[in-house]
């Protein structure tokens, strides 16, 4: 693992101009037993910010990398330098051969979340980690884990903000409580066991631009109807949403949480899918959210799809004048 200290060797990203992104070494893994990288990008002006206000960093999530360069754009123009971070086997850092984004722990993504934070921290002092999806899984249960375990690093930590967290199963209360116990059991025994695919594609085909979207990304990392998923991985979802449900998860820190005003699941694409939720129920982001921290502030924003930031214009703008009130509410009570 590269020392926070050490000069990083930034190299031109596939972004282009204006971006840049270095290799993280992470060592050996444990779940591919390979050595594995991630992928630090930043926005050129990180650099030329002379605001001193928090480094931003983005952290995405399954089936997702960062490609949003409008919201560094949007940070940048209030003065917060941007960075974002590619997991281990996710997106820039996938390496060919490599099953993208398969896990058997959250916590494995814990050593590049701190590096990257020591590193944003020595140049900009304290950061806001931004994080979206099974993204909004992890980051509070690395926030938790720093703040128990590593109090230093924590304090550099000065806020975290989810955009749709994947806090719990977004199917009927009683088909997961019959599945989880089969799930998490054969999940420990068949790790690489496939998960059968079906309906995965609405997200995708609402926000791409050669469907019904905008956007343009690289459907190799992020693919219209998703990554396969397996099992092992399945359960290492469940553990970690059942550390939140047993409250045993707290960031330490101001918390605000994005989400759609409500969900359009288990359907093909419509344009209903456009301004709703497709991949995640808002009513389960609305219920755990607010315990994952003292200052915990959760806004549903009418209209956001699952990703509030790919949203049609009006409730992208709404999304981000939401976070940069609270930030400046924040700001103001320092």
């Amino acid at each position: 693992m590269v020392d926070s200290e050490t000069p990083l060797n930034w190299q031109p990203d596939v972004l282009g101009s204006g971006f840049e992104q270095v290799a993280l070494p992470q060592g050996k893994d444990p779940d591919s037993g390979t050595r594995v990288d991630a992928v630090l990008v930043r926005d050129v002006r990180a650099s030329q910010s002379a605001m001193r206000k928090p480094a931003v960093l983005w952290v995405h999530g399954m089936s997702d990398y960062f490609f949003q360069t409008h919201v560094a754009d949007e940070f940048a123009s209030q003065g917060y330098p941007f960075y974002a971070l590619d997991l281990r086997r996710c997106g820039r850092a996938l390496n060919k051969g490599e099953r993208p984004h398969f896990t058997l722990s959250m916590t494995r993504y814990f050593p590049e979340l701190t590096q990257a934070l020591r590193i944003l921290a020595r140049q900009h002092g304290s950061v806001i980690v931004l994080a979206h999806s099974t993204g909004g899984l992890i980051v509070p249960l690395w926030a938790d884990h720093l703040r128990r375990e590593h109090p230093e690093d924590h304090s550099k930590l000065h806020a975290v903000i989810l955009n749709s967290p994947w806090l719990d199963m977004q199917f009927p209360a009683w088909q997961v409580a019959l599945l989880k116990p089969v799930l998490n059991a054969f999940g420990a025994i068949f790790p690489s066991l496939p998960l059968l695919q079906r309906g995965e594609g609405t997200y995708g085909k609402s926000i791409h631009k050669d469907f019904h979207g905008e956007w343009d990304f690289n459907t190799t990392w992020k693919p219209i109807n998703g990554h396969r998923k397996y099992l092992g991985w399945i359960r290492a979802v469940l553990q970690g949403q059942e550390q939140i449900h047993a409250g045993n998860v707290y960031t330490g820190v101001p918390t605000l949480t994005l989400c759609s005003s409500h969900s359009y699941l288990g359907e093909e694409y419509s344009p209903a899918a456009d301004t709703a939720d497709t991949v995640l129920d808002v009513d389960q982001i609305q219920r755990w959210a607010p315990t994952l921290s003292a200052h915990a502030q959760v806004q549903a924003i009418d209209g956001a799809r699952h990703d509030v930031f790919l949203s049609e214009r009006h409730a992208r703008e709404a999304a981000f004048k939401a976070v940069f009130t609270w930030l400046d509410g924040l700001a103001a009570t320092q």
